[in-house]
């Protein structure tokens, strides 16, 4: 585990997966990050790579040759490499391997950087290519905020407040993980999303065509917040576990696999195209008041 700290926060990350597992407000002495109770769901803010949701058959499929991925991808997983640290930053590495190759054979590293600037966590991911062709991937955040912030309030205190009014469709996915076609409307002429015990019972919400790239975690009670501002990625998830006391605000570019539409890999939904000795770089804000 390595703590980052300044004036404002104290963060915590450790190299299994490159996760954070803490977000503490030093102003008031707030958890906000979901603290992975096992019985429910173990992960605080599990990184999605090589691919965002869940591939047909956990498999993908790279010139005719099957590899077989889960759901999410392996960097979640992954023991990344400790490259760099001082007391507001730090970055992780992940490089390809022989046991890696098997299930995605490309040559990369992964880089992901935490830093603190006052209030604000910035989470930078950067994908070098490394091979002598161009290689493809899926990327995306997956933090879990907990809610409540404080004692004495409930789940449905709190709601999502986004950047500009809304009008979009929330995309279904099946008990598979795959989408299935259906959608309906989620957000109809407002900007927010009241937080219910039963609002994930259908899984996710996924939107792929919102206005906006900035959502806020809000409580009727009270001014505290907790901002994400994605503005690198076109595709945003909210999901919990029914009835758990987290909400998980997503920034994802790239999702799920569609049910009988398998894909090349290289023609998956927003995947990610890097041409050889090429560098991708993307970052989120993880803003807390």
């Amino acid at each position: 585990m390595h703590q980052l700290e300044n004036s404002f926060l104290k963060v915590v990350a450790r190299e299994h997966g490159a996760e954070l597992t803490s977000i503490i407000d030093k102003r008031n002495n707030i958890e906000h990050l979901w603290q992975a109770d096992p019985h429910v769901w173990g992960y605080h803010a599990p990184v999605l790579f090589p691919v965002v949701g869940r591939n047909l058959n956990d498999e993908i499929d790279i010139e005719g040759q099957k590899f077989r991925l889960e759901k999410h991808g392996f960097a979640r997983k992954a023991n990344f490499r400790l490259l760099d640290l001082t007391e507001t930053s730090i970055v992780f590495s992940l490089k390809n391997n022989e046991q890696l190759q098997k299930i995605y054979p490309y040559k990369f590293e992964f880089l992901i950087r935490y830093k603190l600037v006052e209030n604000t966590l910035v989470v930078s991911y950067e994908v070098i290519n490394k091979d002598i062709k161009d290689i493809y991937f899926q990327i995306g955040g997956h933090p879990a905020f907990s809610v409540p912030f404080t004692e004495g309030e409930h789940y449905d205190d709190y709601y999502l407040e986004f950047e500009h009014t809304e009008k979009a469709a929330r995309y279904y996915i099946d008990k598979n993980g795959y989408f299935d076609g259906k959608k309906d409307v989620a957000l109809s002429n407002t900007n927010t999303i009241q937080l219910k015990a039963g609002m994930f019972k259908d899984d996710a919400l996924i939107f792929k065509s919102l206005k906006s790239h900035k959502v806020t975690l809000k409580s009727k009670n009270h001014r505290r917040y907790v901002t994400v501002d994605y503005k690198d990625f076109n595709y945003l998830g909210l999901w919990a576990k029914v009835g758990a006391p987290f909400v998980c605000i997503e920034p994802w570019l790239g999702c799920a696999d569609t049910v009988d539409k398998p894909t090349e890999f290289k023609d998956k939904e927003g995947v990610i195209k890097l041409e050889k000795d090429g560098t991708f770089r993307v970052s989120f804000k993880i803003e807390v008041g």
